[in-house]
């Protein structure tokens, strides 16, 4: 099966031209996902599946750890207000249950915690960007 490229680029546009995180094309036995693990856009996977062959590009970097995921869909925010001191940075020891983010839906703060002990690796979203149910937010090791 040849995979037509010019596709998977077409859909790649239209996922970040409607900022939309997920856009699927099907036609006969191909069937053609595109989706965003990060709204952000900086990480995008893409998977193409028919009868047979599949095909999946991971993220490009991979950091190992324990993932804090987003437990609601609403707006994260990594400190309690503008200008405050942020929850979390990269490179700080944190303990399980410590708030690392909050995230707002419908005018309510939610604190949400970590997961796990341990040092941040990564923050995964930006202030003020919206986060989906299970989103990895964090990723502490």
């Amino acid at each position: 099966m040849k995979i037509d490229k010019n596709i998977i680029k077409e859909l790649t546009d239209y996922l970040n031209e409607f900022n939309l995180t997920e856009i699927e094309y099907t036609d006969k036995d191909t069937k053609i996902k595109v989706s965003k693990s990060n709204p952000a856009g900086s990480n995008q996977a893409v998977s193409v599946s028919s009868s047979i062959p599949v095909l999946d590009a991971a993220k490009s970097t991979i950091i190992s750890g324990t993932e804090v995921k987003s437990p609601i869909i609403g707006t994260a925010y990594l400190a309690a207000e503008p200008g405050a001191k942020k929850f979390a940075e990269v490179g700080k020891k944190i303990k399980k249950g410590e708030t690392v983010m909050i995230v707002e839906a419908m005018k309510t703060m939610n604190h949400v915690p970590s997961t796990a002990d341990g040092v941040i690796k990564k923050i995964c979203v930006e202030d003020g960007q919206p986060v989906e149910y299970g989103q990895t937010i964090i990723i502490v090791e």
